[in-house]
């Protein structure tokens, strides 16, 4: 159900901004960019050192805004972006999808571990 509402509110906005279609997506595109380099770099390391972790949270901070300025800039020279107000619309409800999305994603290969080595320590303790 959830991802009927997010491809129907995606459809729908694009539908609304079809003079302005490539602000659209570009805001898509930068957004989805920007926030699979940051999930990238914040989940490459484990828990076990909290220092470690949090210093690849914030490099994900850092390349998802040196992503996203480096696409603005990009976007305007090409001159992709006509619409600063679709392209930022864009760029926030996507971003907040792509967000969710990894997220499902990851809890789902977390649990498909966790049910892997479960079994695996029921395995070997038969």
């Amino acid at each position: 159900m959830k991802f009927g509402l997010i491809l129907l509110f995606s459809t729908f906005a694009g539908v609304l901004s079809g003079e302005h279609f490539h602000s659209f997506m570009a805001g898509f595109g930068i957004a989805a960019i920007a926030v699979g380099s940051a999930y990238w770099l914040a989940f490459r390391c484990s828990a076990r050192y909290p220092q470690l972790a949090f210093l690849m949270l914030l490099m994900g901070l850092m390349a998802k805004i040196g992503v996203t300025i480096t696409g603005v800039l990009w976007g305007i020279e090409a001159q992709v972006i006509n619409s600063p107000f679709v392209f930022s619309l864009s760029y926030l409800f996507f971003a907040i999808v792509v967000t969710y999305l990894y997220s499902v994603l990851r809890e789902r290969q977390m649990a498909r571990e966790a049910a892997k080595s479960a079994k695996e320590l029921a395995e070997k303790t038969a």
